[in-house]
C-alpha cells in the first residue's frame, strides 16, 4: 500500500489528523492504538480478517465492466468495483470486521458507531451479533425517517438505535452523540467508527481495513487489461470507501485519484456538503482537517439528498492528498446524482446507492471526454435498496 504521498509522523497526515480530545478519552486512544500496532501485521490476526472478509462478507467483490453503460457515453470504459455486493449492500463490512476483531482481543464487550445511511450501522450490527456483542447506534432523526429500511435491519440484528434530535438531526449530530458516549464509558466500550475520520488512530486504521478495495481492484484491473486504469473514482463524505479505493495507487501517479463530493442543491448555496471545495483548515471532531464551518470555526449544516454523505467534514488524509493535488475533487449536485442513480439502473440493471451515484455521475462527466482505451474505475460502494422509496417519491413514481 503506497505511503510516499501521505507519508507522515505518526497520528498525521501531513499537518491533519491527531488527537483533540480530553485526556481520559486520549489515554483510551491509545490503548486502541497500542492494540491495532500489536495486531495489525500479526498473522493470526489477519488470517482471522482474511476468513471473516471471505466466508462472511463475501470478498472478493468482482471488478465489472459496464459495456451498456459505456458504449452508451462514448469514450472512456467504465468499470464498477461492486463493493454493492459485499454483504449487507456497502463497503462498511471491511472495516467494520476489522475493528470488532480487534475490539474482541482488546476484552471489550459493548459496540458503539454512528451512522447516516444506516449502512455503516447495519453491519455494526452485524458483526456484533455475530461475536455476542452489545450494541447501540447513534443516528440523527432526520436520518432515521429517510433511511427506515436500515433501521429495521439494525433493531433485527439486535441492535439499540438511538435517535439524535440536536441540530440537523444528521450525520455530524450522530458523530457528536457517540463520541459523548465513548468519553463516559471507556472502560467496556469499542467505538467503531465508520469513516476515514476522527482523532488517531481511527483514519489510519480505517484506511489500513478498506485498501482490501484497492488492493483487489489492482489485480483484478491488471488480470483483465494487463495495465493500470486511467481513473479512479469514490464518493466522498468522510471518505473511507475513497480511501480505500486509492491506497494502492497512491504511488502509482499516472492513476488520477477522483473524489465526488456532494454539492446538495448547488456549491453556491447553503445546502451542499463540499467539504473540499468550499471547506476552510479547522478542528472538530478529534481532528485537524477541513470543515465546513463560519469565521468563528462553528460548524455549519451540511446538507445531500445521501444520508451518507451530509457530513461537514473530511477525513485528514484526503485533505492532505488536496493539498498536494495527488488527489483531485469535484462536487456533484443533487440532480447529477439522481441523475447518474437513474442511468445506472437503465443501462446496467445496477441500482446504486445515492452515496455511489455522485461517484458514478462525475464518471458519466469524465468518460465521454476521454479516449475510447482509457479506464475509468468507479468504487460501486453500496446498493441503492435503501434509497428506492424516497427516489421514488422524489421521481413521482407511482408504485
Amino acid at each position: 500500500m503506497g505511503d510516499t504521498v501521505t507519508g507522515k509522523k505518526k497520528g498525521y497526515f501531513g499537518q491533519y489528523g491527531g488527537q483533540y480530545v480530553p485526556d481520559k478519552v486520549k489515554k483510551a486512544l491509545n490503548q486502541v492504538s497500542d492494540f491495532y500496532e500489536r495486531f495489525k501485521d500479526d498473522a493470526q490476526f489477519r488470517t482471522e480478517l482474511e476468513y471473516y472478509l471471505k466466508d462472511y462478507s463475501g470478498r472478493p467483490t468482482p471488478l465489472y465492466y459496464a459495456k451498456s453503460l459505456s458504449d452508451y457515453l462514448g469514450g472512456a470504459k467504465i468499470y464498477l468495483k461492486r463493493e454493492d455486493l459485499n454483504h449487507l449492500g456497502a463497503h462498511k463490512l471491511n472495516n467494520v470486521l476489522g475493528q470488532i476483531l480487534l475490539a474482541k482481543r482488546m476484552g471489550k464487550t459493548r459496540i458503539i458507531a454512528e451512522t447516516g445511511a444506516g449502512q455503516h450501522g447495519t453491519a455494526t450490527a452485524a458483526a456484533a451479533a455475530k461475536f455476542g456483542m452489545r450494541c447501540e447506534i447513534y443516528m440523527g432523526a432526520k436520518d432515521i425517517e429517510r433511511q427506515k429500511l436500515n433501521v429495521f435491519r439494525m433493531n433485527l440484528l439486535g441492535a439499540k438505535v438511538n435517535s439524535v434530535s440536536e441540530g440537523t438531526a444528521t450525520l455530524k449530530e450522530a458523530v457528536d452523540a457517540a463520541l459523548a458516549d465513548f468519553a463516559e464509558n471507556l472502560d467496556d466500550t469499542f467505538y467503531v467508527v465508520g469513516s476515514a475520520v476522527g482523532p488517531d488512530p481511527y483514519p489510519t486504521m480505517v484506511k489500513d481495513f478498506q485498501s482490501v478495495i484497492s488492493k483487489e481492484l489492482k489485480q483484478q484491473v491488471l488480470d483483465q487489461g494487463n495495465r493500470l486504469p486511467d481513473a479512479v473514482v469514490a464518493c466522498v463524505g468522510g471518505g473511507s470507501n475513497a480511501i480505500g479505493a486509492f491506497a494502492h495507487f497512491l504511488d502509482d501517479k499516472g492513476v488520477r485519484l477522483i473524489g465526488a463530493e456532494a454539492a446538495g442543491k448547488g456549491v453556491d448555496t447553503p445546502e451542499n456538503a463540499a467539504t473540499l471545495t468550499n471547506g476552510s483548515v479547522g478542528v472538530a471532531h478529534g481532528m485537524k482537517s477541513y470543515f465546513l464551518q463560519d469565521d468563528q470555526g462553528k460548524l455549519k449544516p451540511a446538507y445531500s439528498i445521501s444520508a451518507g454523505l451530509d457530513y461537514p467534514g473530511v477525513g485528514p488524509e484526503h485533505s492532505l492528498l488536496k493539498d498536494v493535488k495527488r488527489a483531485e475533487y469535484y462536487a456533484i449536485t443533487d440532480q447529477e446524482a439522481l441523475d447518474a442513480f437513474t442511468l445506472l439502473s437503465k443501462k446496467e440493471g445496477i441500482i446504486p446507492a445515492l452515496e455511489s451515484s455522485h461517484a458514478v455521475a462525475q464518471a458519466i462527466k469524465m468518460a465521454p471526454q476521454m479516449e475510447s482505451d482509457q479506464i475509468i474505475i468507479v468504487n460501486l460502494s453500496g446498493r441503492g435498496d435503501k434509497d428506492v422509496e424516497d427516489v421514488g417519491k422524489i421521481l413521482n413514481f407511482k408504485i
